[in-house]
Formats: C-alpha cells, structure tokens, sequence
C-alpha cells in the first residue's frame, strides 16, 4: 500500500468502504464476471446470449457427429460446412459476450477512480 491509499481509506465513509473492499477483496473470475454482466439494463441481452453460445455449442457437437458419422461425401461436406459456421456463429457470440464483460471492468475501475477522486476533494475541502 501506498501512503495515498492509507490517505483515501482514512476519510471513507461506511458506503465508499463496503464498494471499494467489494472491488478489491474478491479475485473477479470469470464465472463471477459473467455472473455480474448478467445484470443491469443488458443483463436480459446477456442471459439470451449465453444461452445461445450453449445452443450453438451443443448444434457444433451434433455436426461434427454428423460429419464423423455419414458415409456419403457430398453429406460430409454439407455437415463439415455447418459445423464451420456454427463455430464462426460461436466466435461472434462469445466475443460480444467477453466485450460486455470487459467493459463492466473498465467501467468499475472508472468507479473506483471517481470515488478515490471524490474522497481526495473532500479530504482538500474543496
């Protein structure tokens, strides 16, 4: 700890303690992120997909079976083409899904900053 992070914990009041302790106390992974963006104004936009990345897991599974499983080459080819987009289908959707999650960090740290700046003005009575 740094002698301004002693500084700032001085003049915290019971609130600015609780939300900085919860910020620092828990190592954020990433079931507990995912937990969290599930939440707020677009939490329903990330349940919905989540559990389409789960779908899309699932239907990639099933094309790869059915690319193992059939006999006819024109077959394979059409599961083996379905099994590629259904991956790439999978890559979008995690992407927006791991972007949401990263924004929520950057936003708490943001938080943190202006609560840390907020305390360093009252502690200047300014």
């Amino acid at each position: 700890m740094t002698d301004i992070d002693d500084r700032i914990r001085d003049v915290l009041d019971a609130d600015d303690k609780k939300f900085l302790s919860e910020l620092e106390a828990s190592d954020r992974g990433l079931w507990r992120q995912i937990g969290d963006s599930m939440s707020g104004p677009m939490g329903g936009w990330t349940k919905l997909v989540f559990g389409l990345s789960i779908v899309f897991g699932a239907l990639f599974l099933f094309c790869i079976y059915m690319v193992v499983t059939t006999h006819h080459q024109f077959e394979h080819l059409m599961w083996a083409i379905a099994a590629l987009t259904v991956l790439v289908f999978q890559g979008f959707i995690k992407q927006w899904l791991f972007s949401r999650m990263n924004m929520l960090n950057v936003l708490r740290e943001i938080k943190r900053l202006q609560v840390q700046v907020a305390m360093l003005r009252e502690e200047r009575g300014e």
